[in-house]
Parts: structure tokens; sequence; C-alpha cells
């Protein structure tokens, strides 16, 4: 049986813009290029954008046909062939979005893509490069000074670096809310698909589920989560004017994926990283939060794992985690005039009723549920009060906001002075903190979406039953988060979010059935490839913020990182101090350009003549806002009432009516995951599979000594893993680039058009700790003793790999064995032609020759394949109903042999 609902794939995926005087012609396709949309831009508006859409779904023929035609009606003159009247502009995967300054608007294409995860066959893409084109003609255009600098600022905003998009999965929601859509009942499908159908002009459109008597499939798009939407301002004009297939919506972050191979089943650990749109900025420009409780630097982590070997939201096992870093929620600023590496905090509003936190709370409560728990890492003893100023008045807060909510649903202040217990030679900080996740874990739980496995009701563990959560019918739902924050949410928090992510990950890989044992130690190959994925993940999120690298990592922490970090260290302290103090602004003005918070306008101050952007951001002291809520019941009254659980997950009507539903055949391209994961109409090569360029537990982390236990959960010791504990990133940058030169294996592949390569994400991005474990490795020269000790770690002896020595004499024994065999070989070639035709004659010959081949006829000008037996194809066909999501009942034998093995193994 197919899945009752499916998430829409979008089928505007290829882009062609097309050029005449008067129009620009825009025209989408979905990657098998069978159904084509346009749309017409005009080009006779200086300031305005003029867009139409008819909303048809075109065929490849019509398509071609309404091109020739338009080809032939803008040449200059009628029937003339030499001169084209219709050009193609520019090829494109998506569309940004559209801007204005003060002249006209311009369109912003994605021009090249890379493929950087895949969560159940829907790929997540990043963005490698854009196209900026203006659309006015030039002979309408009327010239502005001042254009080009804006254009400039808008730029500098670098979408190659860190934007990322997917056509079929919603990026800007976390997967327990993207499956719970898919499990809404099939009454209110029904429902709402008939309040959604006026959104196509085709009257056509469910007339052959009509006359198949209504069997199909409900196809379900989401509205994005704005908050973490970057180019939902560029999207804005355009939103209610063309079909939603147009409308791609981008995030900005981190997304890293990797394969933990388990005894040969692979395991695909995911990182997503959602940073917000709201009072979005760097580093000391932007801190604490704005009147609508939106706060600086507020990033959602989520770390999903699913089981690789079935690619499908209904069949397939998927569980994810979900945590938050974000700023202090108060009013506070630190003044960079005065060029000081730790300007001092000021507060600077006063708020005795918590209002801005209220508000703060409310958001992550309607998105997350309850428990919220806060991990304050901030500093509590200090000679001169400086960081102990945000954690007196958050106490403060929370107390007051918690004296209003019911006893159960109170939020957990957490207080943890990490910089002292880092100083002290006594205490293990790692150890503090993973006592500290555990209790985070069992409180909130986390999102699977399958039950129980029978041997973990066979035997259940105690940390098991004490996880905390939503148990349903269908798996387990994580309610409430942990927020964590220091005072940069840099450094202490990437690492406390690491501590807590690898708690979560044991209960992932346990509820999954992977493990006996919801623990995990470290100098395992699973905890490696987790630390590797959460310190790229760091340092993507510290550039944009912080304009450096991490600067303290879990090395550091564990006070096991080489001396020569050190050194490293003092110069990301350097350029992140360089950068917060000559390049934030610029940075912060491009910022507020790209996401509409400043809307350039004729007769008003330019950006760079605003001597602060603090009028942008607070809309209260440009207007009066609505009324102020109540001081105590600070929350929305809808939102209360379904806690635990999270609002905005709940089946109600407000929720209902963010969803489009429509319904299709079960084998249209819309909802047909399976032909545009593997898309068996193009031709592919393995060397441009995703699959094969992603970090890999057993390749990249495995010792590669004979003998050695393949288990990623294995604790090695530091000389005998595949990546030295102890080696820099450069190190291991150096060493996966020989074995990758050595397989001839090519990097990722990047697509222009149909596919190029192309660079890193950024200048910045390619310094020498910075690459993410997905992205070509750069060419480095090293220095001919760097190079030896490089290859001395990649190049095992012969020995370790083999378990023997070709310099070794043989033995007697193995020496007579080979004799043999080469008189065996002597004594066929001796064979002529006479004594062959004695040996057919004669059955009882020295030497008899049969075939070893299943074929029964096998040469290089004919094969004739082996019958396959009804068994045989019994079994093949019950593993394809598997991958559909159509188990096989297991039979008395089967059972019986499961219970004898548990009891001989546990009873």
């Amino acid at each position: 049986m197919p899945p009752a609902a499916a998430p829409i794939i979008s089928s505007v995926q290829k882009l062609v813009l097309y050029e005449t005087r008067a129009r620009y012609f825009l025209v989408g396709s979905n990657h098998a290029e069978t159904k084509y949309r346009v749309l017409k831009i005009d080009r006779t508006e200086p300031k305005d954008l003029v867009i139409i859409d008819d909303r048809h779904v075109y065929t490849q023929q019509e398509v071609r046909e309404l091109l020739g035609r338009l080809d032939l009606g803008n040449r200059t003159k009628m029937g003339q062939k030499g001169s084209s009247g219709l050009f193609r502009a520019v090829s494109a995967f998506g569309v940004v979005g559209f801007v204005r300054f003060l002249e006209g608007y311009y369109i912003v294409l994605i021009t090249k893509r890379r493929k950087m995860a895949d969560i159940g066959g829907h790929a997540i893409y990043k963005i490698e490069d854009t196209n900026m084109i203006y659309i006015p003609n030039d002979s309408v255009r009327i010239t502005h000074p001042d254009e080009a600098r804006y254009l400039r600022i808008f730029q500098n905003v670098d979408l190659s670096s860190n934007f990322y998009f997917s056509y079929s999965y919603d990026l800007s929601h976390s997967l327990q809310y993207n499956l719970t859509v898919l499990r809404m009942p099939l009454e209110m499908l029904k429902s709402e698909m008939t309040q959604t159908r006026q959104e196509s002009f085709d009257i056509f459109e469910d007339e052959g589920l009509i006359t198949q008597g209504g069997s199909g499939v409900f196809g379900i798009c989401s509205e994005p989560y704005m908050k973490y939407v970057w180019n939902g301002e560029l999207l804005d004009i355009i939103k209610n004017t063309v079909h939603r297939d147009w409308l791609l919506y981008v995030i900005h972050g981190f997304c890293g994926q990797s394969k933990l191979l388990i005894y040969g089943r692979p395991v695909y650990v995911t990182l997503i990283a959602r940073r917000s749109s709201k009072f979005a900025g760097t580093r000391f420009l932007k801190r604490g939060a704005n009147c609508e409780g939106d706060v600086a630097n507020e990033v959602e982590t989520e770390q999903i794992l699913c089981d690789a070997s079935v690619m499908s939201f209904t069949a397939g096992s998927y569980s994810s985690y979900v945590q938050v870093r974000g700023s202090v929620p108060l009013y506070w600023s630190q003044d960079i005039s005065t060029m000081m590496p730790k300007p001092p905090i000021t507060l600077d509003q006063a708020d005795p009723f918590a209002h801005v936190a209220a508000l703060h709370f409310d958001q992550m409560l309607q998105r997350f549920g309850s428990p919220i728990i806060i991990l304050n890492l901030v500093k509590e003893r200090e000679k001169r009060k400086h960081e102990r100023i945000l954690s007196e008045e958050l106490v403060a807060a929370v107390t007051y906001l918690n004296q209003f909510l019911p006893p159960e649903h109170t939020i957990i202040y957490i207080p943890w002075d990490m910089a002292k217990y880092t100083k002290s030679k006594l205490c293990n900080v790692l150890d503090r903190l993973n006592v500290i996740a555990e209790s985070v874990v069992k409180k909130t739980g986390f999102f699977v979406n399958r039950p129980d496995s029978y041997c973990s009701i066979l035997r259940p563990d105690e940390k098991w039953n004490e996880l905390g959560g939503c148990v349903i019918s269908t798996g387990r739902l994580q309610t409430g988060v942990l927020r964590t924050n220091c005072v940069d949410c840099l450094d202490r928090t990437n690492t406390a979010q690491f501590m807590v992510g690898k708690c979560a990950l044991a209960y992932q890989l346990y509820s999954l059935g992977l493990i006996d044992k919801p623990n995990l130690q470290f100098d395992t190959d699973a905890v490696r490839l987790f630390e590797e994925l959460y310190e790229d993940h760091g340092d993507t999120l510290s550039l944009q913020y912080g304009g450096s690298q991490l600067v303290h990592r879990v090395k550091t922490y564990r006070k096991i990182a080489p001396w020569t970090q050190h050194s490293k260290d003092i110069m990301q302290t350097l350029s992140r101090y360089y950068s917060n103090a000559f390049s934030d602004a610029d940075r912060q003005d491009s910022i507020n350009l790209f996401l509409g918070v400043f809307h350039p306008t004729e007769g008003k101050p330019h950006l760079w003549e605003l001597p602060t952007d603090f009028y942008l951001h607070h809309k209260n002291t440009m207007r009066l806002l609505p009324t102020r809520r109540s001081y105590t019941y600070w929350w929305t009254p809808e939102v209360i009432k379904h806690l635990p659980l999270p609002y905005d997950e709940v089946i109600c009507a407000a929720n209902l009516k963010k969803l489009t539903v429509r319904k299709f055949h079960k084998y249209e391209e819309e909802i047909d995951i399976h032909n545009e994961f593997f898309r068996p109409y193009e031709l592919s090569s393995f060397d441009d599979t995703f699959c094969l360029a992603m970090t890999s537990s057993a390749r990249d982390f495995m010792p590669k000594t004979f003998g050695i236990d393949p288990s990623p959960f294995t604790v090695r010791k530091p000389d005998e893993t595949g990546k030295s504990v102890l080696g820099n990133k450069s190190n291991r940058e150096e060493a996966v680039l020989q074995r990758k030169t050595a397989a001839s294996a090519p990097p990722p592949p990047s697509e222009e058009a149909v596919s190029s390569s192309s660079e890193d994400d950024s200048g910045t991005d390619r310094e020498e700790e910075g690459s993410v474990s997905q992205r070509s490795t750069p060419v480095k020269m090293t220095d001919t003793g760097d190079s030896a000790k490089v290859t001395e770690n990649v190049v095992q002896p012969m020995k370790e790999v083999y378990g023997i020595n070709l310099s070794d004499g043989l033995s007697e024994e193995d020496l007579s064995i080979y004799l043999r065999f080469v008189q065996l070989g002597q004594s066929q070639h001796k064979q002529d032609k006479s004594s062959q035709q004695f040996c057919s004659r004669c059955p009882d010959g020295v030497i008899k020759l049969t075939p070893i081949s299943a074929f029964s006829q096998d040469n290089i000008y004919e094969v004739q394949p082996p019958q396959v037996d009804r068994k045989s194809t019994e079994i093949f066909q019950a593993h394809i109903q598997a991958s559909q999501g159509i188990m096989q009942p297991l039979g008395k034998e089967d059972t019986s042999m499961y219970r004898e093995y548990i009891r001989n193994r546990y009873l």
C-alpha cells in the first residue's frame, strides 16, 4: 500500500531565463523535464515589478512551440532568419527573490548548487553561486548615483556561504513537525483539500482521480516558519502572484552529513543549524533581544539519525533531537568604541516585569512545548562585575515569569560557571556536562517515528524507562527544548551542545536497535565522527557571528589538545578582534539591507548615513505598538492549553490553514520520491554519487589494521585510529587528500547547468581549519618532513594490513602447496590435441575440465543467465515490498527461532 500522505515535490527545479526587448520569460521545469511553467516579467516598467503567471502546466512540446512563436514574433523583421528575437540569458536552479533599491527591480537566481545531505530521499542543496540580473530595459532605466553603492552592500551578503534549500523538504521546520504533518487523519486531509483546491486554475486537475474512483495519495505542503527563512522579504512581493512551486525558501546556518557504518548497515547522521533572520547581525552590534522577543545569534540545531537502508518516511526509521542557542533575552549591549577586547556590559532598559523575556519564552513554548530548560554558562564569580550582570538579571526574569506558570510547565534554570570549572585541575568539565546532559534529555525526550523495539521490551533499561517526552502509538515526541547560552554563544555553548547531542545520540541509536545500552564512550569511531560534525558546525556559526572560527574546542576542554593548538587559538582570537573592530559594521549594513530591515527611499537618509540601526530593529521606538500584554498572564492562551505538546504541532483549525493539500495519482512525479532520488531516466555515474563523497566512519575513522573490531562503538587508542585524535584538522585534510588522490575519487560535485565543479564556500571558509567534511579538500604544499609524517600515518605496513610479509621466507608447507599448484598448471598446458580427444573419449582421464560458471552459455558473444527458482523470486519481491512499507508477517518458524535465540543469549 502506498502512503496516505507524502510531501509535495516542487515542479520547478530547472530554470532558463529568456530575454526579449520588452520582457523576460522564466521557464521552469521539473527534473525529468516533463512539466513546465512559464513566468512573464515586464521590462518596460522602470520601477514597478509586473509578473504574470498563467499557472498552466505545459508539456515539453508546448514549451518549444511557445518559445518558437516568441522568437518569431520578436524579430526585427518578419521572416528574417539571421537575427533572433529571443535570447537565452542564463540557466538556473531556483529563484532567491526580487529586490529594489532606488531604481528598478533585480532578480536573484541560483546558478550553482551542491548536494550536502539526504533525508529520506529528499535532497538538501547548498547554494554555490548566484546571478543578479537587472530587469528594466536600458531604454526606460532611470539612473541614480547611489544605486551602485546599494548594490555593492547587498552583494556583501555572500549567498555562496552556508545558504541551503530543498525542493521537497521543509528546512525551516524540524523533522518531528514534518513527519507529524504527514500522519494527520485522512478525514482532515480531505476537508483541507476542498478548501485549497481553488489554488490552481486548471479545471482538469482532479479529473483523472475521479475516473479512477478517487484513488490516490494526498500531497502536503506546509507554510515555512518565517523566523528561519532568509529570503522571505525578497519573495514577499510575488508570494500572492505566482504558483507555490516558484517560491524556494532558503535558510542560513550549517548542514553536514556523515555515514556511520555499523557492520555494513549504513546510518546517516545529519546536523542542521537554522540561524534566525530576526534581530540578526554580528557579534558586538547585536546583543540581547529586541522589543518583539527575538534574540541575537539565535540558532536552532537539529541532529537527525536515519537508517539509510530503507528510503521512506513511512517505512524507514528516523529520529531527531533539537536544541537552541541564543543571546540572553534582556535589553543589554556592549560599547565597542573603546576598542577593548572585552567591552563592558550595560543594561540599556529597565524591564522589571520581564516583558521581553516573556515574549521570547512564549515563542519557545509555542514551537517546542514544555519544559523550557535554560543552561546558563556565564561566569558567576568575578573580581570585577562583568558577565555576572547578565546572570543576576536572567535569574530575576525567570523567577518572575515562573510564579504565574502552572508548576508542571515552569521554566527550568540551570546555572553553571563553565570557565571556573575549566581552570580547576580537580574537576572534569565534560563529566559534569555529561551529568547535566543526561538530566536534560530525560526531561525533554527525543523524536523517533517507530515504537519501542521488542528487544528493549524484553531487556528494559533503567535509563530508558526514566525518559521523558511524549509516548504515542507510532513512537516518541520531543516536548520542550534545551536553551544554552554564554555571553557570545560560541565556544562554551558549542561544547555544551555537543555533550547534550552526544547523550541524545546514544538514546537515538538505542531506540533504533543499533546498540544494547543508551551510552556512548569517547574515543570511539561514532563519537569522533559526531565530534567532527559539531566542530564544523561550531566553526561555521562562529564565522557567521563572531568573524573567526572556534577558539576553544572539545579537545581543549578534554585537555588533550596538542601544544600547537594554543598558537592557533591566539590567532583565532586576533582574527575575531580584527573582524569585530573593522568589518562588522559593513557586514551589519549588508544584513539589514538583505533582510529588508532597511528599505532605501528617495528623500530619506541612506543606510550609511544612519548613526545606529537601533530604531530599525526596535519597532516600538518608531510607532506605538498594540496593547501591551498582561504582566501576569504573559503567555498565549492557546499555547498553554496544549502543553507539554508544542502548539505548532497540534491539529487545530489555525494550523490546518497553514497547509496546502492536493490529491495525486500514486505514481505522479510530485509525490514520487523514489524517482526523484534515483532518477532512472538519466545517466549517472558512481563517482558523482553523493554518498561516496560523504564522510564515513569505516573509511575515515576505523583503523586499517588487520583483525581490529570493525564496530564504531569500540573504544580505541589514539595511535590505532584512522584519524589521530591529537592531529589537527589540516593534517587530517592532507591525509584525506592523499587517500582521495590514490583512489582517483573526485571531490563532491556541484551542478552548473547539468554539472560542474566549483570552489569552496568563500574566502574565509578556505582557511586552514575551516573546511567542512563534505567539501572538496584544497591542495596544500607541505615540507618533505611533513609529507613523510603524513605518509607514515596513511600507508600501513604490509604485515598489519595483510598479516604476511613478502620479505620473509616461505615455510615448507606453503612451498609444497605452491609447487603442487605449479605442477597442475604445467600438466594442463602440456595436453595436446590427441590427448584431449583421448580424454574426451575416456571418462577416466587424468585431467577433467568442468565449467565453474553458473551460466549455461557464457562467453564474449552470448550470455544466458541461470533460471531463478520460485523461492528466490519470493524473497526478492518481499524485499521490494518492504522498501514500500509492506512488511511480510512472521511465520511460526521465524518466531520460534527468535525466541530460542533470546532464551539462549539473555535468559
